[in-house]
């Protein structure tokens, strides 16, 4: 009798199961992570320090110490660091301690591109350093007029780092990083 209510379960459950079931089978359709950033509106940024730069308008902005700034951003969770420096005959010294603070990365890092800036007409001259993979910061750079003014900018995300999936901010705020860098002058 047991086995005649399982076998009976069994039938009707699998022709549940069958009818159910259609013929047609449709493969799953590709999916896209959807972050909509908004457009970079970029605004003039004069203060007190030796420099001028245009940053995002959606960014907040925060005097550190000594002209050292950090630039928000509460949606996508990240911050770029800029720090000033005079220069007083150490011009070597800040070059040497900039590329080092970028190749610390390197141990985590796929791929570090890097991006020479000149500009004679502003005297800005630098490098954009472009860091693939899972390291701590995904855009660096430094700046200076070799005579007088440093600066140097990183990004960090308030997260462990995963590039795949903090890709698209990356991107955008990289491109907002090269905007700084390409809007710099000296006062």
């Amino acid at each position: 009798m047991g086995k005649l209510i399982t076998f009976s379960f069994g039938l009707i459950f699998g022709g549940m199961l069958f009818i159910s079931c259609k013929n047609e089978v449709l493969p799953k359709p590709p999916s896209q992570l959807r972050l909509n950033y908004p457009i970079a509106k970029y605004d003039s940024f004069d203060n007190h320090c030796p420099f001028t730069f245009e940053m995002n308008s959606e960014a907040v902005i925060k005097e550190d110490k000594e002209c050292g700034f950090t630039i928000t951003y509460p949606k996508m969770k990240a911050t770029i660091y800029l720090t000033y420096k005079p220069v007083n005959g150490n011009i070597d010294k800040l070059l040497r301690d900039a590329q080092k603070l970028t190749y610390e990365h390197v141990i985590k890092a796929d791929d570090i591109l890097e991006q020479p800036y000149i500009n004679p007409q502003k005297k800005v001259f630098g490098m954009f350093y472009k860091v693939s993979g899972n390291a701590a910061t995904n855009s660096q750079f430094y700046a200076t007029d070799s005579v007088k003014h440093f600066l140097t900018a990183s990004v960090y995300f308030y997260t462990k780092p995963n590039y795949d999936s903090i890709m698209p901010a990356a991107d955008y705020i990289r491109n907002d990083m090269q905007t700084l860098m390409e809007s710099l002058k000296w006062k």
